[in-house]
């Protein structure tokens, strides 16, 4: 089942159903009114929405064209965003950049931080910065999202609260990080408003690309109409999903609707090329002692996406430009 939002003017937007080759749509507002409303009590609605699906696949049901322009993210804002580091082929390459070692620990527990998750963007609104020289960058990853899960739940349990799978473009303010990091309590200021894909999908969509918790397929991301990086999701994770939600349920219940990131997708093979800018940098500044590569400027764009084994697209794409945010408050 393929889900998404459409907007209404009202915070959470309108469910709507998505055909499986993203043509197609339909309302379920009369099933639920929204995602967050139905991933609330998913046993009860689930049956509903994947019937309504079979129709719309089938066309025996009204339905419009699909069109990602009018979309929020799936879901427009959620009670929990936690972004891990999945991939510590990327934070070691961090670290090698700056000449620090990787701690051991990196890799037997995950990193995760909690991100902002009251204003999430839509797959094509803009990427609104005020500052250009703030070191704009973008980061495709693959986001699960949950059901309710117990407290201290093992990662052997895990796999069951995955509800839907996503992708999401973690924007990063790169300049603005490192003064962040010295005051030894998160980030906050570099890490503003997340986009998300057109929709969110059931796992059984993915067929045999889903397995072991981990999403086995190359994830794409094109700079200004160029390849930038496909490196493969199931390549190099050190964590895998159901680790990840055991991590984040270690002290604490997680409610329904709880959005859990991969972090960058990375490969230790460079020529698959990279998941942000700054991991591309990391690498020119190892092979030749210079970063060359900039960060994102005004009027840039990224495109975000992942395809299956017959080139199709999955969740639909995240297709973005930034653009300066004007204060109109400042200039009156």
């Amino acid at each position: 089942m393929k889900l998404a939002t459409l907007k209404n003017g009202q915070r959470d937007g309108e469910l709507i159903i998505v055909s499986r080759d993203l043509q197609r749509a339909t309302s379920a507002k009369k099933i639920c009114q929204n995602l967050q409303q139905a991933l609330d009590d998913w046993s009860k609605y689930q049956p509903e929405l994947n019937h309504l699906y079979e129709k719309l696949n089938n066309s025996s049901c009204s339905f419009f064209e699909f069109d990602t322009s009018l979309l929020h993210a799936p879901l427009p804002r959620a009670y929990q965003w936690a972004d891990g580091s999945a991939y510590v082929t990327h934070a070691e390459l961090v670290r090698k950049a700056r000449g620090a070692e990787l701690p051991e620990s990196f890799w037997t527990d995950p990193l995760m931080y909690q991100g902002g998750s009251d204003n999430f963007i839509g797959p094509n609104d803009p990427i609104v910065i005020e500052d250009e020289s703030w070191g704009i960058d973008f980061e495709a990853e693959i986001v699960i999202i949950t059901n309710d899960v117990p407290m201290a739940v093992t990662p052997k349990d895990s796999n069951q609260y995955i509800l839907l799978l996503g992708l999401v473009n973690d924007i990063s303010l790169r300049n603005l990080i490192p003064s962040e990091i010295a005051k030894s309590f998160g980030f906050f200021h570099s890490k503003p408003a997340s986009a998300f894909s057109p929709v969110f999908v059931t796992p059984d969509e993915l067929g045999k690309s889903w397995e072991n918790s981990k999403l086995n397929l190359p994830l794409r991301s094109t700079l200004n109409d160029h390849l930038f990086g496909e490196p493969n999701a199931g390549i190099d994770m050190t964590f895998n999903f159901a680790q990840l939600i055991a991590h984040a349920a270690k002290t604490r219940n997680l409610v329904a609707g709880t959005i859990i990131g991969s972090g960058t997708v990375a490969n230790k093979n460079e020529q698959c090329g990279s998941s942000c800018i700054a991991e591309k940098r990391m690498r020119e500044k190892l092979k030749s002692g210079a970063a060359t590569t900039p960060f994102m400027s005004f009027s840039d764009k990224i495109k975000i996406e992942m395809l299956d084994h017959e080139q199709l697209s999955i969740f639909g794409a995240i297709e973005q430009r930034v653009q300066p945010y004007i204060n109109m408050q400042r200039n009156h």
